[in-house]
């Protein structure tokens, strides 16, 4: 057996291996024997039929791949041992297949064997973080409020006024010189196109108006897009928005007691949320400024398989909409292979981010409480719109348990971090 090895970096070494005649024959005969036992023949207990007439029975690409599966583990432990490589037994190595032949018994492959990460932390208390006061202003309470009320909105008949921005209007346009009665459109004042737009300002129903106008090329009347005519237009009917009073009334619709304390909690729910975004924001910094002072080296196996799952799920996401992912590329201002890169560096960082974290958790002797688990848990729940109960069997459902123990220690180191961090004053 020839085996070449690369060190493509500290975690990650790369080894090209062409078998040996004799690996690969040895191969196929115990990959035949292996399928053999699952095939049934009259006359013959499983696995003793005579080979010739197996052999005629077993497809030739699960023959191939079984035969592949053995001769890749066997002479992989060898090179393993050869090259005297401890590789890191929680990431899988990745295979690369590049000839197989049972004829001529030629069996070439690389492997990209994984290393264990090395982490040497930086000092991680009194990390530099830029920590702004949270602040909620007037304006802020009243433009929420304000989005509560359009929640409620009405629309109702108008006959006392004319046409306004944002009224709906049932409009009836007529070509001059062609017959019928025109034709019906209902539009938005203020979103149709600036020659009708200006013509029906302050127009009120049954109101008729004569003008040229020239129709946009992405008018919704085909026949009509990019030419001029002279028209007609009568306003058939108008409706407005109608916002419902700040009052008490409204305050108790929302299951506040009075329009004050609604003013105090949407002040207090705003405070909440610009917490929680700060927090992130600090533990983005924190995250940042122990990478710098730390050495994190990870396989590339780590990070690779991860970036490939987000394109597959980026791939999926667009099917459902019917797009492709080139299409998506392209939205964002990319070529897939920039995507591919993008995805890439995203995945590395969250890998030595997740090291780091994990070093500190072990460094600082943490543990985490069943308090600890049950409040991430319900945080998972919230976040997917279920009941934590339901959350919890679909971890399990899906392996994914250890999802949940990450993030509640990611949650207590970067509260230890934040804890023992130095602020500094914003530049």
């Amino acid at each position: 057996m020839q085996v070449t090895r690369q060190d493509l970096n500290p975690c990650t070494v790369s080894l090209e291996i062409v078998c040996d005649p004799e690996q690969v024959k040895e191969g196929f005969e115990r990959a035949l024997k292996q399928i053999a036992k699952s095939i049934k023949l009259p006359g013959f207990r499983p696995g003793h039929a005579p080979r010739a007439m197996v052999e005629g029975l077993i497809p030739k690409e699960e023959l191939f791949d079984k035969a592949a599966e053995i001769i890749v583990r066997n002479s992989f432990k060898a090179a393993l041992e050869q090259e005297k490589i401890d590789p890191d037994q929680t990431t899988r190595p990745t295979v690369e297949l590049k000839l197989l032949d049972n004829v001529t018994q030629v069996a070439e492959y690389t492997v990209k064997v994984p290393l264990p990460p090395k982490i040497t932390l930086g000092e991680y208390k009194g990390l530099p973080i830029q920590k702004p006061e949270v602040a909620v202003t007037d304006d802020e309470v009243e433009k929420q409020i304000e989005e509560f009320r359009k929640r409620k909105q009405t629309r109702e008949a108008v006959t006392d006024r004319g046409v306004q921005e944002g009224d709906v209007a049932v409009v009836n346009v007529k070509i001059e010189g062609e017959g019928g009665d025109g034709r019906n459109f209902m539009t938005i004042a203020g979103q149709t196109f600036p020659q009708l737009d200006s013509a029906l300002m302050g127009m009120k129903v049954e109101d008729m108006k004569n003008l040229e106008v020239t129709f946009p090329e992405t008018f919704q009347e085909k026949d009509w897009c990019g030419k001029t005519f002279n028209i007609q237009i009568t306003l058939n009917s108008l409706s407005g928005v109608k916002l419902p009073e700040l009052d008490d009334t409204f305050a108790q619709s929302l299951k506040t007691d009075n329009v004050e304390d609604l003013r105090t909690r949407v002040r207090d729910s705003i405070k909440r949320a610009k917490e929680q975004m700060l927090h992130e924001m600090v533990n983005e910094q924190l995250l940042e400024r122990l990478h710098e002072r730390s050495q994190v080296f990870v396989s590339d196996n780590m990070w690779e398989a991860l970036a490939e799952r987000r394109m597959r799920e980026t791939s999926e996401e667009q099917k459902k909409e019917n797009k492709t992912l080139e299409m998506y590329a392209a939205e964002n201002g990319m070529t897939i292979e920039q995507l591919r890169e993008a995805w890439n560096e995203k995945a590395k960082l969250h890998v030595e981010r997740a090291l780091m974290i994990r070093e500190v958790f072990v460094a600082e002797q943490m543990a985490l409480t069943t308090d600890e688990l049950n409040d991430e848990l319900y945080s998972m729940a919230q976040e997917y719109g279920i009941e934590a109960a339901e959350m919890w069997e679909m971890l399990k459902k899906n392996e994914a348990v250890d999802e949940l123990h990450f993030r509640a220690i990611s949650r207590k180191v970067a509260d230890f971090l934040e804890s023992h961090a130095e602020a500094t004053a914003a530049a």
